[in-house]
């Protein structure tokens, strides 16, 4: 009853301060408080629930060197110029009679590229709403096609956190499980596309106000010049070359481009690099054209650690035990990712972040996977399925609430991002289709 008391609390703190803007790392830290003595009380000794901790969280350690870049090379993107041009560029490619998709097109690309939903969604996601806000369209539907298509690169780009903390912790190949990602992803994505040229046509907007643009060009230099840090990410990921080489790579020569061309000194790129980018206050674009940078990883980073240690002490002390005895009724491959999505739903919405839902169902799902000799690879690519896309579906989890609240929308954008949803659901039923098939080679 006790540990049952602790989970609730933790979650009501938890859910408090994403709905208050608190950061996550306290709701933790106190779910860590909270729980400790309850395992001494039962038992354990302090010094095992602290090597459960850590040996669980150093898992995650791998990744930190790779979030740090990520901050470095998004801070680089923005002051040289790179990322207020793919919106610049983007916005002009738009036809107003298909505005929903390309507002979906547009997030996928920019969010292949950097790799993170929320800088996807600061940047072109905004500057597409404040399109769609002069118009008369359903804003729901926009914030659909927005918060879908970053999703869409925050799960399968090299540059993702979740992708390089799903690879982390199953100790399996970024660039074979990419692969595997974009093997899972073609037929939702061709559905999607369709689902989402359908609405344009329904939900056409005016002329497209091109005052944002002018706002652009009145700041930096664009040149298609500023597009170039893109073409490692682009070639070297295709060549398999070490993500941490190629984003060196990129931001090296972004970090040319934002002196040479866009005229930043030295000491305000080191500026950029750890505190992040930004804009003069009194500057028109001063709230989208922000982030990144060091410090804004390291809070991510603090979070990955806690969360590891805390879903290490879950599994270790078999908290979470009547979870593995539900997933031992599953007899067939379909039944057990049923049971993945379920608990991935479940961790979602408790943990109230991607993070957590990564590693809770990670931890909870293991030992049937291994059980049914699965390889970790298989583990990987259900994590990406279940997890990570249905994490944006929970209102009050971070992966949806920060989105909804940049866009100035809310949960009503859910209906619209069949994305999301699909990537589970055909991945069901292609297992299920396969158990047919052999069921009846077999007969």
């Amino acid at each position: 009853m006790d540990l049952l008391f602790s989970l609730l609390a933790s979650f009501i703190f938890l859910l408090i301060c994403v709905n208050q803007g608190i950061f996550i790392i306290y709701p933790l830290l106190l779910t860590l408080a909270l729980f400790l003595p309850l395992y001494l009380k039962r038992g354990f000794k302090m010094r095992s629930l602290l090597q459960m901790a850590f040996t669980s969280s150093k898992k995650s350690f791998s990744i930190i060197a790779i979030l740090l870049l990520i901050g470095i090379l998004i801070a680089i993107w923005m002051a040289a110029g790179t990322v207020p041009g793919l919106v610049y560029y983007g916005i002009q490619l738009i036809a107003p009679q298909d505005f929903i998709l390309w507002a979906f097109i547009l997030t996928s690309c920019l969010s292949l590229l950097i790799g993170t939903s929320f800088g996807t969604i600061s940047t072109i996601g905004i500057a597409l709403m404040l399109v769609a806000r002069g118009s008369n369209i359903n804003l729901h539907l926009v914030a659909g096609a927005i918060i879908a298509g970053a999703y869409l690169g925050d799960r399968c780009s090299p540059m993702s956190s979740s992708a390089h903390l799903v690879a982390s912790v199953t100790a399996t190949k970024i660039y074979t499980n990419l692969k595997n990602m974009v093997r899972t992803a073609y037929l939702p994505l061709i559905i999607s596309l369709l689902f989402y040229w359908v609405l344009s046509h329904f939900n056409p907007v005016p002329a497209i106000n091109h005052n944002f643009l002018l706002e652009i060009t009145s700041i930096y230099k664009v040149f298609p010049i500023v597009l170039l840090p893109i073409f490692p990410i682009l070639i070297l990921a295709l060549l398999r070359v070490e993500v941490k080489l190629t984003m060196l790579v990129s931001i090296t020569i972004a970090i040319a481009i934002s002196i040479y061309i866009q005229g930043y000194s030295w000491i305000q790129i080191l500026r950029f690099a750890l505190f992040g980018y930004y804009l003069p206050q009194t500057t028109a674009l001063h709230d989208i054209f922000r982030g990144g940078g060091i410090i804004s990883m390291v809070k991510v980073s603090a979070i990955v650690i806690v969360s590891t240690a805390l879903a290490g002490l879950f599994t270790e002390t078999k908290t979470l035990k009547i979870v593995e005895i539900y997933l031992k009724k599953a007899k067939t491959r379909s039944e057990l990712f049923l049971g993945t999505i379920l608990i991935g739903t479940a961790s979602a919405a408790f943990g109230c972040t991607q993070t957590i839902a990564i590693l809770l169902t990670k931890q909870l799902v293991q030992n049937k996977y291994e059980q049914e000799k699965l390889d970790s690879y298989q583990l990987a690519i259900d994590l990406e399925n279940t997890a990570v896309v249905l994490s944006p579906l929970i209102p009050w989890n971070v992966a949806s609430f920060v989105p909804t609240t940049l866009l100035m929308t809310d949960s009503g954008f859910i209906p619209y991002a069949p994305y999301l949803y699909l990537l589970p659901l055909m991945s069901l039923i292609q297992f299920k289709l396969n158990e047919i098939k052999m069921l009846k080679a077999n007969q």
